[in-house]
């Protein structure tokens, strides 16, 4: 391979695994300082109304939230492939329309195993009114596959991803809140659940691991291609 070419070759790769690696380290800043976020909110636990859901603006954002209202008849929403305990299971979620009107938002209760034949849980109505607090937080997202919602035959909604808007025309709703509730843990109120802003998702760590490596293989690379080059001005040298 002339040597030209060689080190072409070798500075795309070198790019490439230099810009995955990139990737990789920024993802771990933004969970790094999405943990952060979420520690100083669980911390000062100061309740927002939970009418704060709906503002666009802060939709990315943790809030601690309390509020009466109740939770609306219609289909429950099961998010497909969460994991627990090295379980497969779904993560169930309800409509809660707050007390006074607004904008009604969805409220995790908990999360359930599926067997085998992956029949899925029935979700009871809670029934009349309620007082809710716990964290409001961005939902989990389908990425690049979307939302991926599915009717089932009991009625409930199936998805691997929790798109408010695509979620609101499901529910047949004018509109849902961008955020949800993860419902606080002590409250005597659904399933077993947590307040983890990153389930079924890579930690911080593995993210700079994956960035290591990739920096690794670049620094790898380059010292390949510089091995080579010297080789092969060494027989040049020598075939004169």
């Amino acid at each position: 391979m002339p040597l030209a070419l060689g080190w072409t070759l070798a500075v795309l790769a070198m790019a490439l695994f230099c810009s995955l690696g990139m990737w990789q380290w920024g993802r771990a800043q933004q969970k790094e300082a999405m943990l952060a976020a979420t520690a100083k909110v669980m911390a000062e636990r100061r309740p927002q109304p939970l009418s704060v859901a709906a503002d666009a603006s802060r939709a990315r954002d943790y809030d601690w939230s309390a509020g009466e209202g109740e939770f609306l008849p219609g289909p429950a929403v099961l998010l497909d492939n969460q994991v627990r305990e090295r379980q497969s299971g779904v993560r169930a979620y309800r409509v809660f329309q707050p007390a006074g009107g607004g904008m009604p938002l969805l409220v995790e209760l908990g999360w359930l195993p599926i067997p085998g034949d992956r029949r899925l849980p029935d979700i009871a109505l809670p029934a009349g009114t309620q007082r809710l607090a716990g964290l409001l937080a961005p939902p989990p997202s389908g990425g690049i596959a979307g939302p991926g919602i599915s009717p089932q035959p009991s009625g409930d909604l199936l998805a691997i991803g929790l798109q408010a808007d695509a979620l609101a025309e499901a529910l047949r709703l004018p509109a849902l809140a961008p955020r949800v509730l993860k419902l606080d843990p002590a409250l005597p109120l659904g399933y077993p659940r947590d307040l983890d802003i990153l389930p079924n998702t890579l930690p911080p760590e593995r993210h700079i691991g994956y960035a290591v490596q990739w920096f690794g293989l670049a620094a790898a690379m380059l010292a390949m291609a510089l091995v080579l080059t010297w080789h092969s001005r060494r027989k040049a040298r020598q075939g004169h």
